[in-house]
C-alpha cells in the first residue's frame, strides 16, 4: 500500500532549505509585485503575507493589469510590550513605507502593516531590526506571538508572567538563518548544518498558538489557544501554572469535520518546568500532527483523534515529568480596563480605545500622530492588548496630565464608550485579506452602534456583551468564542452564533444561517426584550441564551458544535 501524499505545504516546507525557497530571487525580480506561489506560502514564515486589493481587483484586470499586490507584515511582539522609542520606530515606518499609512494592533497582541510595496520589504525589516523588533515567526507553521496579560494592577505578578512568555518566545524561534540571510545580509555560512531541534526540517503541521494568562482576567483568551499557561500564584508570587492546550478558532463553512474547539485543561506544573512542557506539546504535536490534510492539522484535531489520555501520557513521557492536579482558579472578564488605573507600584496606567485595532490619523481623530506625541514625552512602556487596545503603562502621577491631555487632544480619550463595544473586536476582512467572504472591520463601527441602541431600547445597556465579527470562519478574531459571533458567508450575509460565556470557558453554537442585517438585527432585538424580562441576576446574555434553549451548551465541540 502506497503511503498517503502529503499536503502541498509539506513538499514546500522539505525543499525550502530551511524557508530560504527562492524567495531572495523573487525579491529582486521587480517586474510583478508578488513572489510564486510556493515562495508565497515561505514568506510567511518570515512574518507576511502577500495581499491585493480586492476593491479594485476587477477594474485593474479591466485594465490588463495584475492585481495591486501589496504586503501585510505581522511583528514579533512578546507580551505585546514595546518601548517609547519602539515605538517611535514603528510609527515612523508605516508612514514612510507603507501606503495605508496606518498601524493595525492584532489580536494576538502586536502590531501589522498593511499596503507594503515588495519594493519595501527588506528596508521595513530592517528598520524593525533596528528598533531591536523582528517578524520572526509571526506567521507561518511555528509557534507565534507569544501572548502575555498584560494586566496594569498587579504588576509585580505581570512581571514574572511576561518574562516566562518571553522566554518562550525567544526559545521556540525557528534556528534557520533564512530570515537573517535575505532579509538583513548575513552571509551565509556554507559548511554548516540548521539544526531544528524543535521544528525538525518540516516545521510543524500548522500554525500553533500560544498564551500566558493572570486570573481573574482571561483578556488573551486562553483556552482559544494551542497552548495555554494559566499563572497561579501564593502570596503574589508566581508559582506555577495550569496547563490547557488543544484550542484553537479555526473551521471551514459546511464541512463539519472542521470545527473551533476549547483547549482541555492537563494540569498543574511548576514555573521551571515550562520550556520542557512546551517543548514536549509541540513536538507530539510536530510527530502526531496530520500533514495530509490542513485543514485536520492544528493540535486541536491531533488531541481529538488520538484522545485526551494519550496525549496527556505522551507529554509526561517526553518530560519525564507527572502532571499534578490543576488548582483552582477563577476565569473572569475577557475585557480592558479603560482609562486610568493605579498599579501597586505606584505607577499609573491609562488604556486608551482603538476601534478595531487601527491607528490612522482621520479628520477629527489624530489616533497616530497622538500616540506618536505621548511617545515622545512618555518615560514607561506601550502594552498591546488583545482587544486590540493599547494602554500606556507606568506612568508617574506627576505625568498624567499631560499625556491625559496629548490623548483628548487626539481623540484617544474622552469618547462615550458602551460595555458591550468596549469587550468587542473584528478582524481585517475586506479589501485586503484574500480568504475574506463579507466585510468586518470596515462594517463592525456600525454594526456595534446597532447594537448599542438595541440594548438602550430594551434597557440593558450596562450589561456588557461580548460581540465579534469575522469575514470567514477561520476565526482571527476569535468569534467563535464570542456571546454574539457573525461570521462571514458572503457580500452583507453572515453566520449568527450564540451561546459562548462571557469569560470564555465555552463556546457559540450557530442559530441562524446565511442571514443580512435586518435578520440578524431583528433576531437580537427580540432575544434582547426577553433577556430584559427573564435573565436571572447576574446571568449573562451568553448563559441565557443557553438556559432558555436558543441554542444548546457546547460542551464536546467534536459532537456537540455541529450536531
Amino acid at each position: 500500500m502506497s503511503e498517503q501524499k502529503l499536503a502541498v505545504n509539506e513538499y514546500l516546507k522539505i525543499d525550502s532549505d530551511y524557508l530560504r525557497g527562492t524567495i531572495k530571487e523573487g525579491l529582486d525580480t521587480q517586474v510583478t509585485g508578488s513572489f510564486s506561489d510556493g515562495d508565497q506560502q515561505l514568506i510567511k514564515f518570515h512574518g507576511f503575507y502577500q495581499q491585493d486589493d480586492r476593491d479594485l481587483r476587477n477594474e485593474r484586470k479591466e485594465q490588463k493589469l495584475e492585481p495591486l499586490y501589496s504586503f501585510m507584515l505581522r511583528a514579533r511582539v512578546p507580551g505585546g510590550i514595546c518601548s517609547p522609542a519602539q515605538w517611535l520606530d514603528v510609527d515612523k515606518i508605516s508612514s514612510t513605507l507603507t501606503t495605508s499609512n496606518s498601524i493595525r494592533l492584532t489580536t494576538r497582541q502586536t502590531f501589522q502593516y498593511h499596503g507594503i510595496p515588495k519594493r519595501n520589504l527588506k528596508t521595513l525589516i530592517q528598520g524593525l531590526d533596528r528598533a531591536a523588533l523582528d517578524s520572526i515567526a509571526a506567521c507561518g507553521d511555528v509557534n507565534r506571538n507569544v501572548m502575555c496579560n498584560p494586566n496594569p494592577v498587579e504588576s509585580k505578578l505581570h512581571q514574572q508572567a511576561y518574562a516566562v512568555a518571553k522566554e518562550l518566545s525567544d526559545h521556540l524561534l525557528p534556528h534557520t538563518r533564512a530570515y537573517a540571510e535575505i532579509w538583513l545580509d548575513e552571509e551565509k555560512l556554507l559548511d554548516t548544518e540548521t539544526n531544528e531541534p524543535v521544528y525538525g526540517k518540516t516545521y510543524l503541521p500548522r500554525k500553533f498558538k500560544m498564551a500566558v494568562s493572570v486570573p481573574p482576567d482571561n483578556d488573551v483568551d486562553v483556552y482559544t489557544n494551542d497552548l495555554g499557561f494559566i499563572a497561579i500564584e501564593e502570596n503574589g508570587e508566581l508559582i506555577g501554572f495550569n496547563l490547557v492546550a488543544g484550542g484553537g478558532m479555526g473551521s471551514t463553512h459546511g464541512e463539519v469535520e472542521t470545527f473551533p474547539r476549547l483547549a482541555d485543561d492537563f494540569g498543574y506544573i511548576k514555573t521551571a518546568d515550562v520550556i520542557k512542557f512546551a517543548e514536549a506539546v509541540m513536538t507530539v504535536q510536530r510527530d502526531w500532527g496530520n500533514r495530509v490534510n490542513r485543514k485536520r492539522s492544528r493540535l486541536k484535531y491531533t488531541i481529538v483523534d488520538h484522545g485526551y489520555d494519550a496525549f496527556k501520557a505522551e507529554v509526561e513521557k517526553r518530560t519525564g515529568i507527572k502532571f499534578e492536579p490543576k488548582r483552582d482558579v477563577v476565569i473572569g472578564d475577557r475585557g480592558d480596563r479603560y482609562g486610568w488605573v493605579e498599579g501597586i507600584d505606584n505607577k499609573w496606567h491609562l488604556t486608551l480605545f482603538i476601534e478595531s485595532g487601527r491607528i490612522k490619523d482621520t479628520p477629527g481623530k489624530t489616533l497616530q500622530t497622538g500616540l506618536r506625541e505621548i511617545a515622545k514625552i512618555h518615560k514607561g512602556d506601550f502594552r498591546m492588548t488583545s482587544n486590540q487596545n493599547m494602554i500606556i503603562a507606568s506612568v508617574a502621577a506627576e505625568d498624567k496630565a499631560e499625556i491625559e491631555g496629548l490623548a483628548r487632544k487626539h481623540g484617544l480619550l474622552g469618547e462615550v464608550l458602551s460595555a458591550t463595544r468596549g469587550h468587542s473586536i473584528a478582524c481585517v476582512a475586506l479589501p485586503t485579506c484574500a480568504l475574506a467572504m463579507a466585510e468586518a472591520e470596515r462594517y463592525f463601527p456600525a454594526f456595534i452602534d446597532h447594537i448599542d441602541a438595541l440594548q438602550q431600547k430594551h434597557g440593558i445597556a450596562d450589561q456588557a456583551i461580548v460581540v465579534r465579527m469575522t469575514g470567514c470562519p477561520n476565526g482571527c478574531a476569535r468569534p467563535f468564542a464570542a456571546e454574539i459571533g457573525l461570521v462571514g458567508k458572503a457580500p452583507g450575509r453572515y453566520n449568527l452564533y450564540l451561546g459562548a460565556s462571557f469569560e470564555g470557558t465555552r463556546l457559540n453554537k450557530m442559530h441562524k444561517e446565511n442571514i443580512q442585517e435586518a435578520e440578524i438585527l431583528a433576531e437580537l432585538d427580540g432575544l434582547f426584550g426577553r433577556y430584559a424580562a427573564e435573565r436571572d441576576a447576574g446571568e449573562t446574555f451568553g448563559n441565557f441564551t443557553v438556559r432558555i434553549g436558543v441554542v444548546k451548551a457546547v460542551v464536546d465541540a467534536a459532537k456537540d458544535f455541529h450536531g
